[in-house]
């Protein structure tokens, strides 16, 4: 028994045309029959809902559709087959919920939301995904570098009628989006439309046949050994609680989530070893404790003497904190916290690391750029190469020599090596 059969609507009127038509065909084709500017064809399939409906398919030519029409039917032999193509905002839809939520770092998956959201639903969102066009997407684009978006997305409108300040009073605040958002946008939707060429929904994918340049990076030059060690230095005069984080980002290289979410059990003081794991991260609202993103960021690194003993320093004052909030104390077993026990906003963490460099009158710059200042402090507080390799996370011992053929100066080295002695000197009341 065959899942699927053709036929045309309309059968031409009187028998010697009928006879006439069907011996046009070619062997092959079934009921392909003309229709308006071209040709057309139709086959019984069973819906994704479990429904008997004809699906059509149409084309210029009689050899374009009968591809078409073989295609057709084995789909049909296959599995259910959608009728009618859906929307893109539709397809979107399908596509973060099935695709990206299951399969990708939850804060991917934010971002992914908040372009189709913002970006790409309000404007192309009702076009059919299968008549969506490569002008479609050209002028979405130019459209976006064009547009207020504080405009399109009615944000001045969301606010209290007394706070309103600019394009809900009729004043423009030209907010356009940068080419980093512009890349961005396009980049979300190619993957959509990647996914639905991958399940056979679209023939080809219009979006990848535009090009969109891909905009410079803005480069932040990262601190200098002295600058890091005057920010150290200051931190630990004023008993920054943050202290102890700040020597992990900058001495071994851990990003802002990947110092928040670090727990008791990872650190090892008497072996000298921490492992990274962990991270705490923000996304939609919930704050969440979560493995890193891949497999390559998790880590066992060997701990530095500055590092272990800022450690052990924080290991103290934890415990204080916790015997001041007594039954408040939310023991969740992380390193850094708030005097609750709780853990750490990242914004917060951000917000306290700018005022630190103000107090310690070094050069603003932003958290995730410490992570390049981590080698040159490694070469100046004349860690061995082999633990550098280890914790610069380099394949090639020949790339890290290449990292510690930058000698600092003497008085930087001598004033590392001061700084890392004084944490081992109890401090003043303790």
């Amino acid at each position: 028994m065959t899942t699927s059969s053709l036929a045309t609507p309309e059968e031409p009127e009187g028998g010697k045309k009928r006879k006439n038509s069907r011996r046009s065909r070619a062997n092959g084709e079934g009921s392909i029959y003309p229709y308006r500017n071209g040709y057309a064809a139709y086959a019984w399939v069973t819906t994704p809902t479990g429904e008997r409906k004809r699906k059509y398919v149409y084309g210029k030519t009689r050899e374009i559709v009968h591809d078409k029409y073989v295609k057709l039917l084995s789909s049909a032999r296959q599995g259910p087959v959608d009728t009618k193509s859906p929307t893109l905002a539709s397809y979107l839809a399908y596509w973060l919920r099935e695709v990206v939520d299951p399969n990708l770092a939850p804060a991917t998956a934010a971002n992914y939301d908040m372009f189709v959201r913002l970006y790409i639903v309000p404007e192309l969102g009702k076009k059919r995904l299968d008549k969506l066009s490569v002008q479609d997407v050209r002028t979405w684009l130019n459209g976006l570098r064009d547009r207020c978006q504080c405009c399109a997305q009615g944000k001045d409108e969301r606010r209290a009628k007394d706070e309103r300040q600019c394009c809900a009073v009729g004043d423009c605040c030209e907010q356009f989006a940068s080419d980093r958002t512009v890349r961005d946008a396009w980049t979300v939707l190619r993957a959509a439309l990647n996914n639905a060429v991958r399940e056979e929904v679209l023939p080809r994918n219009v979006a990848a046949l535009l090009r969109v340049p891909k905009p410079r990076r803005r480069k932040v030059k990262p601190w200098t050994v002295d600058e890091a060690r005057k920010f150290l230095e200051a931190a630990r005069t004023r008993r920054d609680p943050l202290y102890s984080a700040y020597v992990l980002i900058l001495v071994l290289g851990l990003r802002r989530g990947e110092a928040l979410g670090l727990r008791w059990e990872d650190v090892d003081l008497d072996g000298g070893e921490l492992t990274v794991g962990w991270q705490i991260q923000r996304i939609r609202g919930q704050l969440l404790h979560r493995e890193t993103k891949t497999e390559s960021s998790d880590a066992v690194l060997p701990l530095p003497d500055i590092c272990a003993t800022a450690l052990r320093e924080r290991e103290k004052d934890q415990e204080a904190a916790r015997e001041a909030s007594g039954k408040d104390w939310a023991d969740l077993g992380l390193v850094f916290t708030t005097r609750t026990g709780q853990p750490i906003e990242p914004r917060n963490f951000n917000r306290s690391f700018v005022a630190a460099c103000r107090k310690a009158g070094v050069r603003q710059i932003p958290v995730h750029a410490t992570r390049r200042t981590c080698a040159s402090l490694l070469v100046a507080m004349d860690v061995h190469p082999r633990v550098a390799m280890q914790i610069l996370r380099h394949s090639q011992i020949s790339v890290t020599m290449n990292v510690y053929s930058e000698v600092s100066s003497d008085a930087t080295r001598k004033a590392l090596k001061r700084l890392g002695r004084s944490l081992d000197s109890p401090r003043e009341g303790s």
